[in-house]
Parts: C-alpha cells; sequence; structure tokens
C-alpha cells in the first residue's frame, strides 16, 4: 500500500500523533517523561517550530505545532530518533519503539486550533481508569497532570519557554490577566462529555481539519504531490543508499573497538569511538550531524564537526585506527548489501 504523501509548507499548523510499537508503552517512569519532554525542547529550539501545546500519555504522544520552516519532517525525525536511542539504551531494548510513521493532521486555525487544544489537553481525563472517577476527582487529576501543557496554559505551572501559548490564548479572552483562567474554564467545560461534533468534523477528512474550503485547498495540494510523485517503475531503476539502523551501526562500533555501549554516551577530551560513531551514522545511517549530536549527546551539530575533522587527521597518522576503522566499514557494507 503507498504511504500518503506528507504535505508541508511554510506555516502550517499541524496535529500530530506517534504511538509506541504495538500499542507499547513509550514511557516506563517519570525519568523517560522528563527525558522526553526535555529532547522535544531542544528539537523545538532547533528547528524553529513554534509548539503550541503538548500531552504525553503512556503508549502515545500528541503535539500541536506550527511549521514556519516547512521542515516538519527533519524535526520528528530528529525527535523520534534521539529518544528512541535513549530509550533502548537505558530500557537495554533493540529495535523499534514507534509504530510506523507518525501521524500528521493539518489544521485550519482560530476555531478548530482552539477545540483541538481542548481536545489534547483533555486526553489524559478520557482514559479507562479515570473516566469513570467523579468529577470532581476529574478535575483534580487534570489540573495535577504534568505530562502536558494545560498546568502552564491556567498558571499552575511556570511558562515553558519553548511553547508559544499566544496563538491559542489569544482566541479566548481580551483581558491578559483573564486569559489563563478563560482558557481553563472552556477546557473544563468538556470534561464531562467528549466534543462530539468537533470528532465528527476530525473524521471529515483523514489530510486535515477544517471548514470545508480548507479541505478543499489541502485536497488540492495532496493531488499536486501525487501527480509530481514518480511512479514505481521510476523507482525501481535508481540505485540508493541504503540506510542501516542506528541501532546497528552503533552495535557495530562497540564491537569493532571491543568497548561497551556506555563508552558512546560518556564525555571526555579525546573520545575516539564517538568520532567513529559519528561518521559511521553520517555515512552509513544518512543521519545529519545535528541529529548525530542527539544521538551521542553532543552540544551541537558544530561538535561533531569537529570530531570528525579531527578523526580524519588521525586515522592518516595512526594506521591501526585506520585497520579497527576499516574493519567495521566492511561490517557495515556487508550489512548494507
Amino acid at each position: 500500500m503507498v504511504r500518503p504523501q506528507r504535505i508541508e509548507y511554510e506555516g502550517a499548523v499541524y496535529h500530530v500523533t506517534a504511538r509506541g510499537n504495538e500499542r507499547r508503552a513509550l514511557f516506563v517512569d517519570e525519568g523517560d517523561r522528563e527525558r522526553f519532554v526535555r529532547v522535544l525542547g531542544e528539537s523545538v529550539e532547533s528547528f524553529e517550530i513554534r509548539l503550541y501545546l503538548f500531552c504525553l500519555m503512556t503508549n502515545h504522544i500528541h503535539l500541536v505545532l506550527e511549521t514556519p520552516r516547512a521542515n516538519l519532517g527533519r524535526f520528528m525525525h530528529r525527535l523520534q530518533t534521539a529518544y528512541t536511542v535513549y530509550f533502548n539504551h537505558r530500557h537495554e531494548r533493540h529495535g523499534h519503539l514507534l509504530q510506523g510513521r507518525y501521524g500528521a493532521c493539518l489544521v485550519e486555525r482560530d476555531a478548530y486550533l482552539l477545540r483541538l487544544s481542548r481536545y489534547v489537553h483533555l486526553n489524559p481525563v478520557f482514559t479507562k481508569a479515570v473516566r469513570s472517577r467523579p468529577l470532581r476527582e476529574r478535575l483534580t487529576f487534570l489540573r495535577q497532570y504534568r505530562w502536558s501543557s494545560y498546568r502552564s496554559y491556567i498558571g499552575k505551572d511556570r511558562r515553558l519557554a519553548w511553547v508559544d501559548y499566544a496563538p491559542i490564548l489569544a482566541t479566548v479572552g481580551s483581558r491578559a490577566g483573564g486569559k489563563a483562567e478563560t482558557y481553563r474554564r472552556f477546557v473544563e467545560a468538556g470534561i464531562d462529555r467528549i466534543d462530539a461534533a468537533f470528532l465528527e468534523e476530525a473524521q471529515a477528512s483523514r489530510l486535515c481539519l477544517g471548514s470545508e474550503g480548507f479541505r478543499a485547498r489541502i485536497r488540492a495540494l495532496y493531488e499536486n504531490l501525487l501527480q509530481k510523485r514518480p511512479r514505481t517503475e521510476d523507482i525501481a531503476f535508481r540505485r540508493t543508499g541504503t540506510r542501516l539502523p542506528i541501532e546497528q551501526i552503533l552495535q557495530a562500533v562497540c564491537q569493532g573497538l571491543g568497548i561497551e555501549r556506555a563508552s558512546l554516551l560518556r564525555r571526555r577530551r579525546d573520545a575516539r569511538e564517538r568520532a567513529i560513531a559519528s561518521r559511521l551514522l553520517c555515512d552509513y545511517g544518512g543521519l545529519t550531524q545535528r541529529e548525530v549530536a542527539a544521538v551521542l549527546g553532543l552540544r551541537s551539530g558544530a561538535a561533531v564537526s569537529a570530531q570528525l575533522h579531527k578523526l580524519a587527521e588521525q586515522v592518516k597518522r595512526d594506521p591501526r585506527l585506520h585497520q579497527e576503522m576499516a574493519e567495521i566499514v566492511a561490517k557495515l557494507k556487508n550489512a548494507r548489501g
């Protein structure tokens, strides 16, 4: 089955969802959630995303965001890669953490965006474990739930520097001091019932959420993308480099150098193993230097670039290092076929 084309353009607003593979948990404990929130904030700032709100559930996440640079795919790749590498390493597991591709539904602004924000922020109280509780308990649970942007919207927590609150709050009140309270009343008015009309509108199109005119515009964009997509027979004759999984590359580096996985995440002044891993993640994983920095816990893409430059000089002078890298590369080439 052909996967739907992603529609990306500057200023697009999306409701993004991602689920655990086979509906398994994305977060085992609060440490995992804290790490995801940190990676989310770093990714938002690195890719200049306008994140309006978020909500973390046990086995899935919701993000509502705008892409001023039309870079949703690159942002999500970095976010998912960085968290998956962390999660697999911490919990000693391998393979995919997330189920298939993330969902990305384009959203029309104003009333649709406001109602979507209520739906996302109410997710924690619509679970089986909570929705049967008395209303007062559900309200308390919602206001105390730490793993969404809701508490910072209603003044219970300090606002996060990387969340843009203005577009949502601009639609709910005229007085600056009263917007948080007005928004709280709007959200909590829906706690006793799901907005059936909103859900019906959300299901009207798999591509977008909005008015009939908005849906027509997005359909036109989508059809234009399909017309530009290369035919299957065109793709079949191309030779493209196969990207190897990140975990496979890191495992090959550890085996080839005889080191523990933790060594790749340890900060040291002369960490050749991290430089080697960086080089191979770029060459065989197809990652950018910024993405490699996220995987290996380096400060920035510039730090990776400096390591790669230093490694190139060391390989020229050190025959043993040259041989070690050649053996790892041979294994990766063989795996890629």
